[in-house]
């Protein structure tokens, strides 16, 4: 089974196709659970609105597919509490914005 960082390094090939970086230095991926068989994902968007959310949700599952064994369950969950915002964001985000 992987852990939760290497799920973390393989979201980190998710790109937000709408500001280009990637979901995890977004903010947007709040929790990784790991159980035997099985990850779950919580996740959410910048948006409720967000227009590009069913591609994002795609592109994490067509890079969890490349990178982990077909015996393995993912389970990703859009969630939208708490709401994001930018604070959410790590620091090469920011610094990509300029904030």
């Amino acid at each position: 089974m992987p852990d939760v960082e290497s799920v973390r390094e393989v979201l980190r090939q998710v790109i937000d196709p709408e500001v280009g970086v990637n979901i995890i230095d977004l903010g947007l991926v709040y929790g990784i659970d790991i159980t035997p068989g099985q990850i779950s994902i919580r996740l959410t968007m910048t948006s409720p609105a967000c227009p590009m959310g069913d591609m994002i949700m795609s592109d994490i599952d067509a890079a969890l597919d490349a990178a982990l064994p077909p015996e393995i369950g993912v389970v990703v969950n859009l969630v939208w509490e708490p709401p994001w915002s930018p604070e959410m964001m790590n620091k090469d985000a920011r610094g990509h914005f300029g904030w």
